[in-house]
């Protein structure tokens, strides 16, 4: 990539923006109000203005766009961003048509999975799994360096894999997946419903189990337990090397880390054990992976880039390693 592009990672709160150089690095981060309350529309015309904002400041070559929910990334369709209300939307039709640039246009947690892949916490391997542990859980499959979409751009819904019977209601129709245990916001839900304590977070909870609060501990323990079930069908379909978590549990470092790598450990009998790492690049690994996409719509046909190209293989220290 020679040319600065812009990128937009839009989520249910804030539509995050950023401005990346030649070398691809997100920089200049910014963020303005979604919205969401004002309808799909309105939405929509604050991602163009936000967008038009930064192409005015940068004169970017490119643009790239992160968005949830059900993504065609080839056609830059929205199928579904239930957060957003946004249906079978052209994204990327109609923010071309306002920027006069190239617009690509990712599902935020696979843009974040070739983030991770090319910047963070994937680099150095070829088949690995970016599992972001937030408000929702999802999935991201990274084979040599791409994001696998699936037939129906419905693949890596990790958090909709049943994992308990007879449990909780989950939004999407189902019961018991995984999202309604092992999110952040089962995790500080769960503890509210159990202490009746209001306006905690999953933060407080992780910092209250490590304290010994008996409570806080059941449903941390709870948390760590259901996602290693949801982990081990994971690794037993997929077979990844490594296994990237990020979102907001991630950042609890070891009182999560140490009880995940031991529970996953003791689910798998003739598996081979991905090692677990923390992602690298935070919130704003969304929004960098739509800055990457935006760059490799400049880059020439016979040149694709890869993950040897594009960053140095990570060193894995040694206490990281499997086995």
């Amino acid at each position: 990539m020679t040319a600065t592009t812009i990128a937009l990672d839009i989520g249910g709160t804030y539509i995050k923006g950023g401005v990346a150089g030649p070398d691809g690095t997100l920089r200049d981060s910014e963020r303005w109000f979604t919205g969401a309350e004002r309808g799909p529309d309105a939405v929509l015309d604050t991602v163009v203005a936000a967008a038009g904002e930064l192409a005015e400041r940068h004169r970017p070559a490119a643009a790239g766009i992160a968005i949830p929910g059900i993504v065609d990334e080839a056609s830059g369709v929205s199928v579904l961003a239930a957060n957003l209300g946004w249906r079978r939307l052209p994204v990327r039709d109609r923010l071309s048509q306002e920027l006069g640039i190239p617009v690509a246009i990712g599902h935020d947690v696979r843009a974040g999975g070739l983030a991770e892949a090319r910047l963070g916490a994937g680099r150095g391997s070829r088949n690995f799994l970016f599992v972001p542990v937030g408000t929702g859980i999802a999935a991201a499959l990274m084979v040599d360096g791409r994001a696998l979409g699936g037939s129906h751009a419905m693949v890596g819904e990790l958090g909709h894999l049943r994992v308990r019977s007879g449990d909780e209601a989950c939004p999407c129709g189902g019961w018991g997946c995984l999202e309604t245990v092992a999110s952040a916001a089962a995790v500080a839900r769960r503890y509210t419903a159990a202490t009746g304590e209001p306006d905690v977070t999953a933060k407080d909870v992780g910092e209250r189990a490590a304290a010994g609060d008996r409570t806080a501990v059941a449903v941390w323990q709870a948390a760590i337990e259901a996602l290693a079930d949801g982990l081990a069908t994971a690794i037993t379909l997929l077979d990844p090397e490594r296994i990237v978590i990020g979102g907001g549990l991630a950042r609890a470092g070891e009182p999560y880390f140490g009880p995940l790598r031991a529970a996953v450990a003791g689910r798998l009998a003739f598996q081979a054990a991905p090692e677990i790492v923390p992602a690298e690049l935070g919130h704003q690994a969304g929004c960098q992976g739509a800055a990457l996409l935006a760059g490799d719509l400049l880059i020439p046909a016979e040149r694709p880039m890869t993950p040897s190209t594009t960053a140095p293989a990570r060193t894995v220290p040694a206490h990281r390693r499997p086995g």
